[in-house]
């Protein structure tokens, strides 16, 4: 397994150790409650995750015809 690939590890941890330990409504942050925030930042960090993984991957360019 590349070590690229260890970056998709970041959301997961985020969902499933950051939700339990930010479960609490205040502060507000862009009108949002800070847990549902939270959730929206790792969904946001999920797509930048993947948007690395895919730019820095090194996949083969060629076209096939």
């Amino acid at each position: 397994m590349k070590p690229l690939y260890y970056l998709a590890f970041i959301p997961v941890l985020g969902f499933l150790v950051g939700v339990p330990l930010t479960n609490r409504v205040d502060p507000y942050i862009l009108g949002l409650p800070f847990s549902m925030f939270w959730i929206v930042l790792c969904v946001v960090l999920t797509s930048l995750t993947t948007l690395i993984m895919y730019k820095f991957d090194q996949h083969d360019e060629e076209d096939v015809e």
